[in-house]
């Protein structure tokens, strides 16, 4: 990312301390480096400790300050308690989360499997609830201010047609944070979501778009209004201004930065139904293909 084109002032988040869930990659990683480059102590956690690692260091050596990552499996409520009482004990107490973590990919609704609908719900659904309500709760307890933010889709809007497992999950994170937007906001606690349009990553690419057409018109952005893809820094200052001091006045909100694609479509996947026996063989053999590797790299 070209951190010159944030447009907050240097400093401004010198005092938060945020933890990025899935921030070793991708989005995740984006935002932790924005957050870092504006003066935040940033924490990355996410299943691959190497890859967390590995971005910890890049991003130090990049633009100094402090990244700490941690491996952690979100699926698991106890190694959520165990990462944030070592979080506060060693750091102090967070101000700040984003619920990045997330898994999908395509698939006719028909051929998914039931391990493979909990492969996804249970990082989306589950485990954002899980750290949201630990992390909740311990501001609450120490009477801490704390803003969450949920990183989400436009399909919580109307559906997703063949990404089923993730529509329903990011909805009901949908409903999660206008839910405690209300509950905890006497708490001083804040909770947004932010729906990206298409912001190409590999990780995304390879499991949302495994053919070489879709691929190309994703990283492209042909399809969008703006004839264009989303820039990284977009995102990142969008975060900053809902993680960040000046506007917390907002809250309980989904915004959408997608270059107005769900105006135009849906934003959504439903051309995939003009697909055939062989296209979505070859897709599930890609996918495989791209797990198989990340599995690989996993260390908890």
């Amino acid at each position: 990312m070209d951190t010159s084109k944030l447009m907050f002032r240097d400093g401004l988040m010198k005092d938060e301390r945020i933890l990025v869930t899935g921030g070793g990659t991708g989005l995740g990683k984006e935002m932790a480096e924005g957050f870092l480059k504006l003066g935040a102590e940033v924490h990355i956690c996410g299943r691959r400790g190497g890859v967390c690692e590995e971005t910890a260091k890049e991003l130090m050596e990049k633009h100094g300050g402090k990244v700490v990552p941690h491996a952690c499996d979100i699926r698991v409520a106890e190694a959520i308690t165990d990462m944030n009482d070592e979080i506060w004990a060693k750091h102090g107490p967070l101000t700040g989360l984003v619920n990045n973590a997330a898994g999908n990919f395509i698939s006719r609704t028909e051929d998914l499997s039931i391990r493979g609908f909990d492969a996804i719900a249970n990082i989306v659904f589950r485990g954002t609830f899980y750290m949201t309500h630990d992390i909740g709760t311990r501001w609450i307890k120490g009477g801490t201010r704390g803003n969450v933010i949920s990183i989400l889709t436009t399909w919580v809007w109307n559906g997703g047609p063949f990404v089923v497992p993730s529509a329903m999950s990011k909805a009901a994170v949908n409903t999660m944070t206008q839910s405690l937007a209300v509950e905890w906001a006497r708490y001083g606690l804040r909770f947004n979501a932010i729906a990206p349009g298409p912001f190409p990553t590999e990780g995304m690419s390879k499991r949302l778009a495994p053919d070489a057409d879709g691929a190309q018109r994703m990283d492209s952005g042909t399809a969008n209004p703006m004839g264009r893809v989303g820039e990284m820094h977009e995102l990142v200052n969008l975060a900053v201004l809902l993680m960040g001091p000046g506007a917390e006045y907002i809250n309980g909100q989904t915004i959408a930065i997608d270059g107005a694609m769900y105006n135009a479509s849906g934003g959504n996947f439903s051309q995939l139904a003009a697909w055939g026996d062989d296209q979505w063989q070859a897709a599930k053999d890609a996918i495989t293909a791209t797990n198989n590797a990340d599995k690989a790299q996993r260390t908890v």
